[in-house]
């Protein structure tokens, strides 16, 4: 469906990843922006890993099902804002002498190669120009987004398949930003960590934009796999357990002591890769002309994203290991607060796992 008024086609967010298909399509009704259909269908293993889509078929049958099956309003467009995945991408801070736009995208090219690690021909690029919150430069801080072109063509050849149409494409990282940081602006660095069912990513955020990012392999998948492994239950039923116990103090349960023993090892991995990630970015300059106390750039606060996130416990458990403030992101922090109060009752117990979904529908909603 086209929306004549201003000549653009209604969209809607799909997050595509390893475990799971999102979908969130907003739109303004009396007055703010709502969610007007949402979905989540899940993807057995295998068809995607590491965000690549390994059977383009099973993929189909699993879009087409889940555009079927919204809740809410029936979807009437297939213009699709969709993500990419972190694993197969790289964001880097470049700086620029002051140039016009076309100037810009004739530099880059040449500029980014020398920060990643396939050539110009191999990846598709996309800018965006960092606005300073302190003042005017006699330079240019440039966010530049590169993904390989395999992936993409990929994505791009499934989604026509089940009969959408991509009008854009987002790393999950710029999507995940846009909803848990509140108008996209923090003085201070925070880091956004998004415990995720098959990989975790970390992000820092700083001023107007994400300044660093990065894949890390540890996943809430694999916490259930080894409670199912050391209970002798199935993948459900784990799920169930890990839901219900989480890391909490309570050990009487047999089973509860299961979870925290299956849990523990794989979250200090995660530590110790956000602790290393945290050294790396502290020490590094990412073309910040601010905020530096003691010559470095510290990490203010971590903010806890998506359905992993909500194992409870982990925010404590992080807080402790870490010696840093820990919350829990709020997927709404940039609606108004009366939005809560309309909110269906399945996508407000679940908002975390729709947050780059959310990201992805917002994203074109700020445009327009």
């Amino acid at each position: 469906m086209i929306n004549f008024l201003n000549l653009e086609p209604e969209t809607f967010g799909l997050d595509i990843n390893d475990t799971s298909l999102k979908i969130i399509k907003l739109r303004k009704k009396h007055g703010f922006l709502r969610p007007v259909s949402f979905n989540e269908k899940e993807i057995p293993e295998g068809i995607i890993k590491n965000g690549v889509i390994l059977d383009e078929d099973a993929f189909v049958k699993k879009a087409t099902e889940a555009l079927a099956s919204v809740k809410g309003e029936k979807l009437r467009t297939r213009y699709v804002i969709a993500s990419l995945p972190e694993e197969k991408s790289f964001s880097q801070v470049i700086q620029m002498p002051k140039m016009e736009e076309k100037e810009l995208e004739s530099a880059i090219p040449f500029e980014i190669e020398n920060y990643i690690p396939l050539s110009t021909d191999q990846i598709y690029l996309d800018f965006k120009e960092i606005n300073s919150i302190l003042g005017q430069y006699d330079h240019m801080d440039i966010l530049v987004t590169a993904v390989e072109k395999t992936v993409v063509d990929s994505y791009i050849s499934v989604l026509r398949k089940a009969d959408l149409i991509p009008v854009s494409f987002e790393v999950e990282t710029q999507s995940i930003a846009r909803v848990l940081v509140k108008d996209e602006k923090n003085l201070k660095p925070i880091a956004i960590v998004d415990f995720g069912g098959d990989n975790t990513v970390f992000i820092v955020f700083s001023g107007h934009s994400v300044r660093f990012t990065s894949s890390i392999p540890v996943s809430s998948r694999q916490i259930t796999n080894t409670v199912s492994e050391e209970l002798g239950i199935t993948l459900k039923e784990a799920e169930h357990l890990k839901a219900k116990y989480g890391i909490g103090l309570s050990r009487i349960d047999h089973r509860a002591k299961a979870v925290l023993k299956a849990t523990t090892p794989i979250l200090e991995a995660l530590v110790q890769e956000i602790e290393k990630y945290i050294d790396f970015y502290s020490d590094h300059d990412f073309y910040e002309h601010f905020l530096k106390e003691n010559g470095k750039k510290n990490i203010e606060k971590i903010i806890l994203s998506r359905g992993g996130a909500d194992l409870k416990g982990i925010d404590e458990f992080l807080r402790k290991n870490l010696n840093i403030a820990v919350e829990f992101g709020d997927p709404w922090i940039n609606f108004p607060e009366k939005l809560k109060a309309v909110l269906p009752r399945e996508l407000r117990e679940k908002s975390s796992s729709y947050i780059t979904a959310l990201g992805l529908a917002l994203g074109k909603a700020d445009d327009d």
